[in-house]
Parts: C-alpha cells; sequence; structure tokens
C-alpha cells in the first residue's frame, strides 16, 4: 500500500487514447482494479458509456464528448486521486477535456497503438460492438487515427499487441509513480 501522503502527491488525470479496439477500456478497467488495490480512490470516465446513456437517440456525438469532457472535470474536483479517462483518439478531443482540467493538475497522456488485423479481430469478438465490427469503418478509423498520432501528447506509448492488459495496466501504473 502507498501511504496516504504519497497518494495525494500522485494525484493526476490518466488519459488513454487510442484507436478502435485498441482495447482502451480492457487497459483502462485493469489499471482502475490495480489502482484501487494498491489504496487509490479512482473514477472511470469512458466516452462509450457517456454516449450509450444516449443511443439511440444522441443526435450528434460532439454533445457526448462535451458531456464526457466536463465529466472528467467533475470528477477532478472532488478531489478523488486518480481519474482514468479513456475513449479520446485525436488533438481535439484530448483538449476538450484538458480544458475542464484545472490547472495544476498532473496528466499523463497514455497513448495506444495497435495492429488492425489484431483490433478487427477484437471487434467482431465482442458482441456489443456494432458498426465497428465493419472493416471499412474500422481501417478508416485507424488510418485517422495514424494521422493524430505525431500530434497527440504522449508520456507513456504502448503497443498493445503480444501484452496482456495486467501487463500493460502495470506499466501504466510504474509511470505514475515518482
Amino acid at each position: 500500500m502507498i501511504d496516504k501522503a504519497h497518494r495525494r502527491a500522485c494525484s493526476r488525470l490518466v488519459m488513454i487514447s487510442g484507436p478502435i479496439a485498441s482495447g482502451k477500456s480492457t487497459l483502462a478497467a485493469e489499471l482502475v482494479r490495480l489502482l484501487r488495490l494498491e489504496g487509490f480512490s479512482v473514477a472511470l470516465t469512458d466516452l462509450d458509456t457517456v454516449a450509450e446513456m444516449a443511443l439511440p437517440t444522441l443526435p450528434n456525438w460532439d454533445w457526448a464528448h462535451g458531456i464526457h469532457a466536463q465529466l472528467v472535470g467533475s470528477w477532478l474536483a472532488t478531489g478523488i486521486d486518480i481519474v482514468v479517462d479513456e475513449g479520446t483518439s485525436n488533438p481535439t478531443e484530448v483538449q476538450q477535456v484538458l480544458d475542464q482540467v484545472s490547472g495544476g493538475t498532473d496528466v499523463l497522456h497514455v497513448v495506444l497503438t495497435a495492429d488492425f488485423d489484431a483490433s478487427l479481430a477484437r471487434a467482431r469478438a465482442d458482441s456489443g460492438r456494432g458498426v465497428s465490427k465493419d472493416p471499412r469503418f474500422l481501417r478508416a478509423e485507424h488510418e485517422a487515427y495514424a494521422h493524430h498520432l505525431p500530434h497527440l501528447p504522449s508520456g507513456l506509448r504502448l503497443h498493445v499487441e503480444g501484452q496482456e492488459p495486467a501487463e500493460l495496466a502495470r506499466q501504466v501504473f510504474n509511470s505514475l509513480l515518482p
């Protein structure tokens, strides 16, 4: 366990960005599990969960992005130790979240990369997925992500293929410690 003074010194936002079906949600859930086992208070925010609140009648994904960003800011304002956020995939989305974060908040940007074929297999294996199972849609999204990748802030870049979620979460956890 990490003592409370050390936990306070580590209060921060962990932003996990990546292409569709790269394992962002899986990594985020595993990281949250690990952080809680270590005694941190943690909130997990997820763009898809915010959007699901209004599906299938969500008129515009921009609304979901705005509400998601506000949710991140609201959790950080509570004084919780760590907010783990996942769902951003381009610099505009990242900035929209950061605009809701008060100055002085430590932010660890975790940027995921993934192979298209493996992402397609993950998407097809997930019964909860819709359009991301379509190879044309997913390819276009992965190409758009590749275009944005050099412009994403990155404190830690992880290639997900060949690594278990627990291994990836441990790498993120270790990056949070001084």
